[in-house]
């Protein structure tokens, strides 16, 4: 049985261990309510609309790479994690040596000394020991091991060549999250067949030896326990042609997609000009050939998975809490799709790389380097003229609109690399704001666009629904809308839209069914619409069998 990995919710009135609803359909059974009824559960309902969003816990799943790295002179440390906001860490990384899963790091892994810790020879210390510990005041936090990543894929086609390397490899693995307390294992082959290092081991039949491998893994944890497997996936169509896509989803519980690291300052044929490293949607001005141009964005990869048949909730959008630096930028186009040398001198840790919290510090708006959003990508960046420098990035407007997609499209959640990128979790409370349903992100600025709230009206036609309710949107201006359907316990039961959204009349229509395609019960429900700081809510009862 594949594990879906979400979190445990506490029983509530009207739902069994099953997540089933238990209410009883009044209208069905010919108990109906009567109207004055209705009526004060409408108005209860109206009185909790506002109070909704922070009392409601997030149903996605969001992920978080943590990077062994980061003990150092990063000095962000494991109880330095939010691990309220998150559902999940993928630690980053464990090794491959002699055909099994080894320490990446022993010093940080299990030997660096923090308060509290034994000097004793049997102790565990380090991060492991902390992300138990992490665990402990967190019961819901989940943790994986992550394998390889792009500097430790080299020996992965060893490994996936015969079923004796393969059970090695899944043996190793097994006694690897026993013993350091993990709840699954992340494979970070990158990548099967081409596309990594030059150093790296590739094989033709890498493709299919890669679901062997994830069959094995799967067979074996499953013997050994309750414990997760999942997979870094690629976002390139190049790459993804590489896996088995339809074959190997059901031994995962989840993919995490890196939708991010489509352009940067690489040269080649993809990467002529300046581009974004992390577009939502395809921009039409991008002078790029085809198929960078349409596919090199999250929302081409993603609905590449679907289409090989991959389930929305297995998947994750990769976010980034990173931008890209491009060097000696041609002073055209505000530094977009602009000629280039090579990454920029300048980094956080290293040239062309740069931490979100680095970039909002010191770049966006500041130090000469203007701050430009592109409409159809949904993604900003910024340039200096006198620098001659062109960043790519992820901002709260960008991440709030690649949360509002994972929603609208109901993926399992979101992976997001990574934590000590955004030390003042901006960017984390962003997306957990959006899938809690308590975003006050505004987008960004529009000239000529008044500050009063977006919303003249919404109403729900009808207020009674029998098989389909219609929401009727009116707007003062364009603005990014939410739309999302809740119980009278405040759980989300639907999203039916976000994005940008015309001034004027909109409509969006319930056909009466939750995120996994079944018909609600009859009961009172609301439509939460949110803009920005703003939101409204309008009133509907559903009724029927």
């Amino acid at each position: 049985m594949i594990r879906l990995g979400r979190r445990p919710r506490p029983l509530q009135p009207g739902w069994n261990r099953s997540g089933e609803r238990t209410m009883p359909k009044h209208a069905a059974s010919g108990n109906a309510l009567s109207p004055l009824v209705w009526i004060a559960i409408a108005l209860l309902a109206a009185s909790w609309a506002a109070d909704i969003a922070t009392a409601q816990e997030i149903d996605e799943r969001l992920v978080g790479y943590y990077t062994s790295w980061s003990v150092y002179d990063r000095n962000y440390h494991v109880p330095d994690i939010p691990a309220e906001q998150i559902t999940h860490i993928n630690y980053a990384f464990a090794n491959l040596s002699g055909g099994e899963i080894v320490l990446g790091d022993p010093y940080a892994d299990i030997d660096r000394f923090y308060p509290g810790d034994s000097w004793d020879p049997d102790s565990l210390r380090g991060c492991f020991h902390q992300l138990q510990l992490l665990k402990q005041s967190h019961p819901n936090l989940k943790t994986l091991i992550s394998v390889g990543g792009w500097t430790w894929s080299t020996y992965f086609s060893d490994v996936a060549l015969t079923p004796a390397s393969r059970a090695l490899f899944a043996a190793s693995c097994v006694g690897f999250v026993q013993a350091y307390g993990f709840d699954g294992v992340d494979i970070d082959w990158e990548y099967p067949v081409s596309g990594g290092l030059p150093g790296n081991i590739y094989r033709p039949e890498d493709r299919e030896n890669y679901t062997l491998l994830l069959a094995e893994l799967r067979a074996q944890l499953d013997a050994a326990g309750d414990y997760l497997l999942t997979i870094a996936g690629p976002a390139s169509p190049f790459i993804i042609g590489n896996l088995e896509v339809d074959l190997i989803h059901p031994y995962l519980d989840w993919i995490n997609v890196m939708t991010y690291d489509f352009h940067g300052p690489w040269m080649g044929e993809g990467d002529a000009v300046t581009g974004f490293n992390a577009a939502l949607y395809p921009a039409p001005d991008d002078p790029l050939p085809e198929p960078f141009r349409s596919t090199f964005n999250l929302d081409a990869a993603i609905q590449t998975y679907l289409e090989l048949g991959v389930p929305a909730e297995k998947l994750h959008a990769g976010l980034a809490f990173y931008g890209r630096g491009f060097g000696n930028v041609a002073d055209m186009n505000n530094g977009l799709y602009a000629a280039y040398s090579g990454p920029s001198g300048q980094g956080t840790w290293e040239p062309g790389v740069f931490d979100y919290t680095d970039l909002a510090a010191n770049y966006i708006d500041q130090g000469g380097y203007t701050a430009h959003w592109h409409a159809d990508a949904m993604v900003p960046w910024v340039y200096s003229p006198a620098a001659q420098v062109m960043i790519s990035y992820d901002d709260s407007a960008s991440i709030d609109a690649k949360a509002s997609y994972i929603l609208s499209r109901e993926l399992g959640g979101a992976m997001f690399w990574e934590f000590c990128a955004d030390r003042g979790g901006v960017l984390l409370q962003t997306v957990h704001d959006r899938f809690a349903g308590n975003a006050a992100v505004a987008g960004p600025a529009v000239p000529g666009l008044s500050d009063r709230p977006a919303f003249a009206d919404v109403r729900s036609l009808p207020s009674l629904a029998v098989t389909q309710a219609r929401i009727e949107l009116q707007l003062h201006q364009p603005a990014r809308v939410e739309v999302a359907i809740h119980d009278l316990l405040g759980r989300r039961a639907r999203q039916l839209g976000g994005g940008w959204t015309d001034a004027g009349r909109s409509i969006h229509v319930w056909d009466l069914r939750d995120a996994k395609g079944v018909r609600v019960s009859s009961g009172c429900y609301f439509c939460v619409v949110r803009s920005g700081s703003n939101a409204t809510s309008c009133i509907m009862m559903v009724t029927g069998p």
